[in-house]
């Protein structure tokens, strides 16, 4: 990779970084496009290169969940009773969603992310109030939900705060608590759904092997992005707890919809008919 590269990634690291502290999103959904956008054909062809990017979000959440986890933890907010119920669910979800992604074309996957970046986005437009009396649910009902998180966050590539942190609000807990227990959980999905990538993409023909490639995962590419996220989820994270987050929430919901029009646009690259 040349060095203009390299910048590029760890600039894009640094924002997820910041925005996985703010927000309790794991950086996925801000790193996979972006992943695409760099990494050269030489490096990965583009048969994979969604593939891989993917799998290398996924890879660098697991580093910087611990880091904005660990943040927020300081300030007693993350729900660790909420973490301990759904994570089991996360595991199975997880390791499912990568094989269900290597099934899947490059045209294919790119429309899923494509589709759960705008749902994101929109859902960060609404922000609907939740009715008073709705709760949690219990053990069989956390642990369901863990799955669908877990499945799709894998999926897609993200931490799983594009779909915890509203289910959480729509259960009534307060945004703070959302947004830093989502931060505990982008660990069990990132790291379950990395083992899962690495599995997958084992011995993919015509891709460089280690140590560029591990299964699907891009090793240069994971040591940019994480080495510079991990410094700043700290940051997004104090900042998260001393200001009001909903207009930050619309303007990066913006930015979510130029990056699913990005991703949509690799889609249609990809057309197979």
């Amino acid at each position: 990779m040349t060095l203009t590269t390299i910048f590029l990634l760890c600039c894009a690291g640094c924002f997820s970084g910041f925005m996985a502290g703010l927000l309790g999103i794991g950086g996925g959904l801000i790193l996979t496009p972006f992943i695409t956008m760099l990494l050269p054909e030489s490096l990965v062809p583009h048969d994979y290169v969604v593939h891989v990017a993917i799998a290398t979000s996924l890879a660098v959440i697991a580093f910087t969940s611990v880091s904005s986890a660990r943040a927020h933890h300081k300030r007693k907010a993350v729900l660790w009773n909420v973490v301990w119920a759904v994570a089991p669910g996360i595991l199975v979800g997880a390791l499912i969603g990568a094989q269900v992604a290597k099934l899947l074309s490059t045209f294919w996957i790119s429309l899923v992310f494509t589709g759960f970046v705008w749902f994101s986005a929109y859902k960060m437009f609404v922000d609907k109030k939740p009715k008073a009396s709705r709760q949690l649910p219990g053990p069989v009902g956390m642990f369901a939900a863990g799955v669908v998180i877990g499945c799709l966050s894998s999926l897609v590539g993200a931490g799983g705060g594009f779909i915890s942190v509203p289910w959480m609000v729509w259960c009534n807990v307060t945004i703070h608590h959302a947004v830093a227990t989502s931060a505990a959980l982008g660990f069990p999905i990132a790291f379950f759904g990395t083992i899962g990538y690495i599995i997958s993409g084992w011995n993919l023909q015509g891709v460089p092997g280690f140590p560029i490639l591990l299964g699907y995962i891009c090793l240069p590419a994971l040591l940019c992005c994480a080495s510079c996220s991990i410094l700043l989820a700290p940051l997004g994270a104090k900042v998260a707890h001393s200001i009001d987050t909903k207009p930050l929430k619309k303007i990066f919901a913006c930015l979510l919809c130029c990056l699913g029009c990005y991703m949509f646009y690799q889609a249609i690259l990809a057309w197979p008919f």
